[in-house]
This record gives C-alpha cells, structure tokens and sequence, in this order.
C-alpha cells in the first residue's frame, strides 16, 4: 500500500469518528446544552443577562 492510500484510509477513518460523535452529541442534547450556554454568554456581554 502507497503512502497516499494509508494516509486516505486513516483520513476515512478520523471522518467517520468525528461523524459518530457528532450524532452521539446531538442525541444526548449537547446542542440544547451549547445553544444555552451560548446565548446567556452573549447576554451577559450586552448587559441583559
């Protein structure tokens, strides 16, 4: 296998890791969580919060 090859399977690789916790995030409701997070933290830069 040529150094390309390899370097395109474990690109592959890392692209379907990234997918998968991704998903993991969104059904545990890690963007409810960051969406919270980061509208409190813009409103505490105004000044309303």
């Amino acid at each position: 296998m040529s150094k390309a090859h390899v370097n395109r399977i474990i690109s592959v690789i890392i692209l379907a890791a990234a997918i998968v916790m991704i998903i993991a995030g969104i059904a545990d409701g890690g963007v409810r969580d960051v969406c919270g997070k980061a509208m409190m933290i813009c409103m505490e830069c105004i000044g309303i919060g």
